[in-house]
């Protein structure tokens, strides 16, 4: 039984139908993850009984539907987030960013907003480049390294960063940026609704930038609330 003090992580890890729910009331469950419900409900100006009403409807999740990535090795997770959501990100943008290029040349006459659209995606784009490969090359090898290592009873490797928090902080630091650029990408967008001189580049465009933040928010959760929590307990463990 969800609770008002229940974290917005607490509940996702529960049951991952509820992401379905977050996403559609508009409620963040990456990076706003350890907010209770009832102060993340009030930030989304939500009726708490309403949300939780709606939780309670979410259906459980079918067995082997989806991996438990709270169980699963770190490797396997680490994994999945890299040839998924990496492999997402890295195909994505330069697609989002040519079409923006075709929707402003087109109409930016019409609709000044999208320069601004083009730069905010731009630097979030180039952000995200570096980020994806700081996790890639420092982090993560760290994260499979050290689980390793806990495997045969060895301590774990060491690192230039002397303890994983200091990588996942600055981690988490730049995702919650990575939140402010979707959050502005809405409002310039005014939730994406489109003109109606849109073309057919205009409605590809602000269908792809919803399943971008998307796929974001759930690449944000998988990292955020559990691979690095679990890395941070292995690590604990190991002291």
């Amino acid at each position: 039984m969800t609770t008002v003090t229940d974290t917005v992580r607490e509940v996702v890890l529960a049951n991952p139908a509820a992401i379905r729910v977050f996403e559609e009331l508009g409620i963040d469950y990456c990076c706003g993850g350890e907010k209770p419900l009832r102060e993340a409900c009030a930030a989304s100006r939500l009726s708490v009984e309403v949300v939780l009403a709606r939780l309670e409807a979410a259906p459980l999740p079918q067995p082997l539907q989806e991996k438990d990535w709270q169980r699963e090795p770190l490797a396997s997770l680490v994994e999945h987030i890299v040839s998924t959501h990496h492999a997402f990100v890295r195909g994505e943008c330069p697609r989002l960013l040519d079409l923006l290029d075709k929707v402003c040349s087109a109409h930016g006459a019409n609709h000044p907003e999208l320069d601004r659209v083009r730069s905010t995606l731009e630097q979030l784009a180039e952000e995200l480049k570096a980020h994806l490969l700081k996790e890639e090359q420092i982090l993560f090898p760290y994260i499979v390294a050290a689980e390793q290592a806990s495997a045969r009873g060895l301590s774990a490797p060491a690192s230039c960063f002397g303890t994983v928090r200091t990588p996942v902080r600055m981690m988490m630091f730049e995702h919650d940026n990575a939140g402010q650029a979707l959050r502005e990408l809405r409002r310039l967008t005014n939730d994406y609704a489109l003109p109606s001189d849109a073309c057919l580049s205009y409605r590809t465009l602000y269908q792809a930038l919803p399943a971008f933040e998307t796929d974001l928010h759930r690449h944000i959760h998988l990292e955020n609330n559990i691979l690095f929590p679990r890395a941070i307990a292995l690590e604990e463990k190991g002291c």
